[in-house]
């Protein structure tokens, strides 16, 4: 992954991505308002830095936290919880299929980003691409229920500033 480009933002900017980031994790993310953010562009992804720290990347439009993110944050929504067979495949980049899913937040709609955790310590996995609704996810006994896009380990993991 090459770095093409680092900017401060305005504290405009800043002030709106926190804003969008409250709407869907609430509370827990209005302590960012008074952090430093970067944008780092890369090959594949805007990375935002908050305070020097990998926290958040652009996806689509949308602004979510990176696994390591969600390390530091540990959000409370958009969950989605798999037993401790699937960890293994998880943390290799596979897909997320419905039978390994524990529990999965009912609030989940299908295309939105979550968090994939493990059952026993909730420590953040990967982040994906629901393909189907929560509430579907726990449901389903067969079938990919979340895309992968970045895991423990990969390249967007090991990007450091």
């Amino acid at each position: 992954m090459k770095i093409k480009s680092r900017v401060s933002l305005r504290k405009n900017d800043k002030n709106k991505i926190v804003a969008s980031l409250h709407e869907v994790f609430g509370d827990s993310m209005s302590a960012l308002s008074d952090s430093k953010f970067e944008v780092i562009t890369t090959d594949e992804f805007k990375v935002i830095f908050v305070d020097g720290k990998q926290m958040f990347f652009e996806f689509g439009g949308e602004i979510f936290p990176t696994v390591r993110g969600a390390l530091l944050l540990s959000p409370e929504k958009r969950l989605v919880v798999v037993d401790m067979g699937a960890v293994k495949f998880v943390v290799n980049g596979a897909d997320v299929m419905s039978p390994g899913i524990v529990s999965a937040d009912p609030s989940i709609q299908k295309e939105d980003l979550v968090v994939v955790v493990d059952e026993t310590h909730k420590k953040p996995l990967a982040i994906g691409r629901a393909l189907i609704s929560g509430t579907e996810m726990t449901a389903s006994a067969s079938g990919k229920a979340v895309k992968s896009l970045a895991y423990v380990g990969d390249a967007l993991w090991d990007l450091e500033i």
